[in-house]
């Protein structure tokens, strides 16, 4: 009888930056109120419990941060855009939607949100290979590996890099499916609020893209807070 097959892992990072020294705490555990700062080209990881709020905010108005949700009993459970779209029979959420997970159960409630709404739930997390199909040489950092990255620095793995709500990413498309890159159309101090319906692990990247304009070619933090 043949052996089966063992299920393809994506876990380990490409290559590395402070985002696996400076976790915000040893496991991810926030203090309540505190503001926390993700660093240019830096992805972040954070414990939200059931009923707490995460904000998350773009400092500087021009910055796409890629977020994920994962059950901290089960990181195999995490939030899934394809299955959030059939949800909410949307492209993108509005406050007072539900954020479901690949199980099709609620992780996060999108309560808040300062900004005019423009986000993306379309484009996968970049990573070294989108920036070698860009022509670059070398390692480049990622929205992949950040998300690897901040998971290690808090003693978590992941198998896969799921698909991330890319919050404040602009990406318009036409009536034939065409799609473009563009700037952000936030402000600076904008924010978006999500209530945790389940214990929860929430990653934030703050996008390294700086070839394509989704942030203006410049890189910024974002910061974040839980209560």
């Amino acid at each position: 009888m043949t052996a089966p097959a063992l299920l393809a892992d994506n876990g380990d990072a490409e290559g590395t930056n402070n985002t696996l020294h400076e976790p915000i705490s040893p496991d991810g555990t926030p203090e309540p109120g505190k503001l926390y700062e993700v660093p240019a080209r830096n992805g972040r990881a954070v414990r939200v419990a059931a009923g707490q709020t995460i904000r998350v905010i773009n400092t500087h108005g021009t910055q796409v941060c890629d977020l994920w949700a994962f059950n901290a009993d089960n990181l195999n459970e995490f939030m899934s855009m394809e299955h959030l779209r059939a949800w909410i029979d949307r492209i993108n959420p509005l406050p007072g939607d539900a954020l479901v997970t690949n199980h099709r159960r609620p992780i996060l409630t999108l309560t808040t949100d300062t900004s005019p709404g423009v986000h993306d739930t379309l484009i996968a997390p970049c990573d070294i290979y989108r920036y070698r199909t860009l022509g670059v040489e070398g390692y480049h950092d990622s929205c992949a590996d950040n998300l690897r990255l901040a998971l290690k620095a808090i003693g978590l793995r992941q198998h896969e890099v799921p698909g991330s709500l890319n919050l404040w990413m602009n990406i318009p498309f036409d009536i034939d499916g065409g799609i473009k890159w563009l700037p952000t159309v936030s402000r600076a101090g904008d924010y978006v609020e999500f209530r945790a319906e389940m214990d929860s692990i929430v990653v934030m990247s703050a996008c390294p893209q700086d070839i394509v304009a989704i942030n203006s070619r410049a890189p910024m933090p974002v910061h974040f807070s839980v209560a």
